[in-house]
């Protein structure tokens, strides 16, 4: 029998992203987020959720697109990434959310080493949903390189 994980898979400039579904908190509407003086590109600031504050990352930035006006598709992913031995509590912006998918772990792919528009190292893996590829994001080393002020940690009741 196929082995399948469960991703949670959005849209980012046309491409298709899932994100392991045990990482995802909740998924919210976009709303105000507040600016941090000093904040790297990709880091559009802070939100308060119920009473935490998140630190909300622009995946189009951290990927190296350019920014877009949000729309009435764009959500916040509330996620606890795994990093240097602890869990952050962190947001991520996406043009859409589209469903939670199940991806056969032994069809998944590594990611291809070939000078692709992503870094291949914040790649885990490619999956497939019938004709459509999904990047699968490694949380991880997404977010290793990144300096994100404020991050919730994890333990934090949501």
């Amino acid at each position: 029998m196929a082995q399948s994980a469960q991703y949670l898979t959005l849209g980012i400039d046309g491409e298709l992203f899932g994100i392991d579904i045990a990482h995802v908190r909740e998924i919210l509407d976009m709303r105000p987020i507040s600016k941090l003086p000093h904040a790297p590109d990709f880091l559009l600031g802070m939100i308060d959720v119920r009473g935490t504050g998140f630190p909300i990352v622009d995946l189009r930035t951290k990927l190296g697109l350019p920014r877009v006006p949000a729309t009435e598709a764009t959500r916040i992913i509330i996620l606890d990434v795994p990093l240097s031995g602890r869990t952050m509590g962190v947001g991520f912006v996406a043009d859409r959310v589209f469903e939670v998918t199940g991806l056969d772990t032994a069809e998944t792919e590594a990611a291809p080493d070939v000078g692709g528009r992503w870094r291949s190292n914040y790649i885990a893996g490619i999956g497939r949903k019938g004709e459509a590829f999904v990047i699968v994001l490694d949380l991880g080393r997404f977010m290793a390189d990144t300096q994100v002020p404020g991050a919730a940690p994890a333990d934090v009741a949501a």
